[in-house]
């Protein structure tokens, strides 16, 4: 069984033809070259901080402040080392 398309084409509307125009004198020159801006000057991007989630930060106070309980011997206040460890690891990320 073959089927055969039946194609339609649309006729285009006949559109009356504009007489061509001689160019004018100023159109004839080349036009005069634009003087480029100057770009501004892009910021040099310093060593970018690198982007710490959550629980990264909360990981790596958590090891500095088992190190830092170890350093004490373990004894002592458990408050008081995670509070060095966040106060240190905050410094390091700034």
């Amino acid at each position: 069984m073959t089927t055969t398309k039946k194609t339609t084409t649309k006729k285009a509307a006949a559109k009356p033809v504009a007489a061509k125009k001689a160019p004018a004198k100023a159109a004839a020159k080349a036009p005069a070259k634009v003087a480029a801006k100057p770009k501004a000057a892009a910021k040099p991007k310093a060593a970018s901080k690198p982007v710490v989630t959550p629980e990264q930060r909360y990981c790596m106070i958590q090891e500095a402040a088992y190190y830092i309980a170890e350093r004490h011997g373990f004894n002592g206040d458990s408050a008081y080392f995670w509070s060095l460890a966040e106060a240190e690891i905050d410094a390091k990320l700034k």
